[in-house]
């Protein structure tokens, strides 16, 4: 068998993980599961990261209503079994008691949920990484994957885990015009983070400081490059602001980002940009005022190939536009993305995609 090319590492011939980007061919695959799930603990670090134009008194709490997550579960069960007729592996996290109460002794919470994996697990080749979480409540997110870990681990991956945050207060002491939190320590959502192969595009934003993506480098070395991406959106994670298609083509959100504030490896890709966000009226005033994610939530799309991406069904324009770009398109039909926040990239964490490590840009 012919060798990689120098710039290339293949995977593990055992290893159960192997991802390196948002596009190669995907072959397993988890999904998230809205079971118990709840609002944040009504904190500063909610505050930060979900809510920075509210008051902590005016912040949503409790559980989600029992008919979204419901429907909810109806939603992934159905993208779980797309995705099976397409040939994917699909694994659930267990169901956890969300409403349970931990502590450390600082500070109290309760959890939130299991639907986004995306947002606590990142997948670098054949390394699962537990990312330093910036909401309270997302602090042992992780366990009901532990049995999943257990498997991948015993498999020949590599998992392990940032350092684990304090998350005092004093880290959400924050400029309210640039939410994010302070560099007294690394605290970073893994959905702060998009994967071209050896490069790695990190959001600064209320769900990630620069000490995490300084982490991040340290962790990978030199044979990874971390590029900051910064005063461009600070409400939570990359990936309705930029979407990763396949090599040479990003989508991208016009509202938060041109072509003078993407970072300069993108200036030999293709870059699209999103039409407006269709069928926003979907939903009546009270259901937006609880609401986590933006208006932008529907532009999170998910990529099984090169050829072939997950766009939620309500956007039929930017359907049309991934087609033009010659990609097939599975409309998908998740009814509480927007108040659940979290599209089908959110849900998911491509945990093998077939292909190779290697570097994109110059």
């Amino acid at each position: 068998m012919d060798s990689a090319p120098e710039n290339e590492r293949v995977p593990s011939p055992t290893s159960r993980v192997w991802s390196c980007n948002e596009w190669d061919p995907l072959e397993e695959v988890i999904i998230g599961n809205p079971l118990h799930a709840r609002y944040p603990t009504p904190d500063c670090s909610t505050r930060v990261a979900e809510f920075p134009d509210r008051s902590l008194a005016d912040l949503p709490r409790g559980p989600f209503p029992q008919r979204i997550i419901e429907e909810t579960e109806e939603d992934l069960n159905e993208f779980a079994r797309i995705l099976e007729g397409l040939g994917v592996t699909v694994k659930r996290p267990q169901t956890w008691p969300h409403e349970a109460t931990f502590s450390t002794i600082n500070w109290e919470a309760q959890g939130y949920y299991n639907y986004c994996p995306r947002d606590i697990l990142m997948v670098i080749g054949d390394q699962i990484i537990e990312t330093p979480n910036v909401i309270r409540s997302r602090a042992q997110e992780t366990f009901s994957y532990r049995a999943l870990l257990m498997d991948y681990l015993k498999s020949g991956a590599r998992w392990y885990s940032a350092p684990k945050p304090m998350l005092l207060d004093s880290l959400f002491d924050v400029d309210p015009d640039k939410p994010t939190p302070r560099n007294d320590e690394p605290a970073f959502d893994a959905a702060n983070v998009l994967r071209f192969g050896r490069d790695l595009v990190y959001l600064v934003s209320g769900t990630g400081n620069e000490m995490g993506g300084h982490w991040l480098q340290t962790i990978l070395g030199s044979e990874f490059r971390v590029h900051f991406l910064k005063d461009v959106y600070y409400g939570s994670h990359i990936d309705s602001t930029l979407v990763a298609l396949r090599p040479g083509l990003l989508l991208a959100n016009p509202g938060r980002v041109n072509d003078e504030t993407l970072p300069d490896i993108f200036k030999q890709w293709k870059v699209v940009y999103s039409p407006p966000m269709e069928n926003t009226g979907r939903h009546d005033p009270d259901y937006l005022s609880n609401s986590i994610g933006s208006d932008w939530i529907d532009m999170n799309a998910f990529s099984v190939n090169p050829n072939l991406v997950v766009v939620d069904r309500n956007q039929p324009t930017l359907m049309k536009l991934l087609e033009k770009e010659g990609l097939d398109v599975i409309p998908l039909k998740l009814r509480h993305s927007k108040m659940l926040g979290g599209g089908p990239h959110c849900v998911t964490l491509d945990v093998r995609r077939r292909g190779t490590l290697q570097r994109y840009f110059e």
